[in-house]
């Protein structure tokens, strides 16, 4: 199934939604540590990057410095759509709000500092009623 590209569409059907918990970025050698379960993986020539639960990152005993929330884009985007990541970011840049941005192969994916989080939603909520 090809995912949408009008811009208009996507920011308007986007339907931002909170996934609970709390989420860190950390470095793993050597591959995911037992009891891990990541929900992004990057591998990058210093090393395989993980988001994951910030208490499987404790038990393993994983230092991280971010602590974020998971914001998922309920919209099926397609990976050539243009414009999408840059609306989503400008509009959190306008209140302040970091984000870091991964495309999955049907959604976007934000994770935004945890303690902004609801902010956040409300931010990109707005923007797609804005957009409708």
């Amino acid at each position: 199934m090809t995912g949408e590209t009008d811009l208009r569409t996507l920011l308007g059907g986007m339907r931002p939604e909170l996934n609970p918990g709390r989420y860190v970025f950390t470095m793993a050698e050597g591959g995911v540590p037992s009891g891990c379960s990541p929900v992004v993986t990057v591998a990058e020539p210093e090393g395989l990057t993980l988001v994951l639960p910030q208490a499987d990152a404790d038990a393993a005993g994983m230092a991280y410095d971010y602590v974020a929330g998971w914001i998922t884009l309920r919209v099926h985007s397609a990976l050539d759509a243009i414009g999408l990541t840059a609306a989503v970011a400008r509009a959190l840049a306008d209140e302040g709000l970091s984000c870091n941005v991964v495309a999955g192969f049907h959604r976007d994916h934000l994770f935004v500092p945890h303690d902004q989080a609801e902010r956040a939603v409300e931010i990109l909520r707005r923007l797609a009623d804005a957009t409708r």
